[in-house]
């Protein structure tokens, strides 16, 4: 009994002093790791939450961009960090990609971060150059499988959602094409406007001034619900293929064994964010959507980074892509 009693206190000061930590979180700056270099849209969106986030945390946030070798440098360095909820991590699909692209990284995306929540998500359209035949899917689809087509898919680099989320689209769609990398988004559109390639997944807050424009073509966007900037664009769910109802992400992440107190704390922080109108007007206008607020838990993040990590992994290792 006396054992018994023992641990049973042992536990109630342990829980105790846990929770006395998250109440006294956050006391000095909250280091924001960023995984891409500035001037993207992970840094963007870093900027965005930045302000309403330290708002609501009493303290500021400190927004670091380490960027390289598809995210995982930042990866690898939060992994490492403190597990005190002072370096967090603002992440995307090439986390999950990571796990199977760059086999010799130094950190399990499951094991070594807790996420805290889900920040948003962008579609991209399947788009073509302006002077490609079809004008439409239904036109597209037969056009891309004549033989001896030598059709050519600019993307933002290997790895990139751009990339394997065409690569998917491809795969889902039986065509046969050639995949042209190129070192960012910027150049891969600048090729399709000027026809040195067919096809490209553009961002659609991009594709669809240049769509409505008569500059480009879309075909369909590669993303779980239309875009309002192109409101007569089916989605590829809607065309049948449900495999692509996939979405670009980003969220945030702390490293294991932060105590839940703080990962909450700063759920909490991130969710009141979210809710500004002036962040939720910059998202819209951007192209970019929030999640429901009942997908904004760290467990819906945790099981979002779970599905991606087998679907992209599926993709890479079935076409044999490798990290350049």
């Amino acid at each position: 009994m006396a054992r018994t009693g023992f641990i049973v206190a042992l536990l109630a000061i342990l829980s105790y002093a846990v929770t006395a930590l998250g109440d006294n979180y956050p006391s000095r700056p909250v280091t924001m790791l960023v995984a891409f270099p500035p001037g993207g849209a992970d840094d963007a969106i870093a900027r965005i939450i930045q302000d309403p986030m330290q708002k609501a945390l009493g303290q500021p946030i400190v927004v670091e961009n380490i960027g390289g070798a598809g995210g995982t440098i930042a990866a690898a360095r939060a992994a490492r960090a403190e597990p005190d909820g002072y370096t967090i991590l603002l992440h995307q699909d090439a986390l999950a990609a990571a796990m199977t692209l760059y086999p010799n990284r130094t950190f399990d995306a499951e094991k070594d971060f807790v996420t805290i929540g889900l920040i948003n998500t962008a579609a991209i359209t399947l788009a073509g150059r302006p002077t490609l035949p079809p004008n439409n899917f239904n036109e597209l689809l037969p056009w891309m499988k004549q033989p001896g087509q030598n059709i050519k898919v600019g993307h933002p680099g290997v790895g990139s959602f751009g990339h394997l989320a065409d690569v998917l689209a491809m795969q889902e769609l039986g065509a046969k094409v050639t995949q042209v990398p190129y070192r960012g988004a910027g150049p891969a559109l600048v090729d399709l406007l000027a026809g040195q390639v067919d096809l490209g997944p553009i961002s659609a807050v991009v594709a669809g001034p240049l769509v409505n424009a008569g500059k480009l073509k879309a075909y369909a966007v590669i993303g779980k619900k239309r875009f309002a900037g192109l409101p007569g664009l089916p989605t590829m769910g809607e065309l049948g293929y449900k495999k692509l109802e996939i979405d670009f992400w980003h969220m945030l992440l702390a490293p294991a064994g932060t105590p839940r107190p703080i990962v909450d704390k700063l759920n909490g922080a991130l969710r009141a964010a979210l809710a500004d109108a002036k962040v939720d007007k910059i998202f819209a206008d951007g192209g970019m959507d929030l999640y429901p607020q009942d997908e904004e838990t760290p467990e819906a993040a945790s099981a979002l980074l779970k599905r991606e990590i087998k679907l992209w992994g599926d993709v890479i290792r079935s076409n044999h892509i490798a990290a350049q």
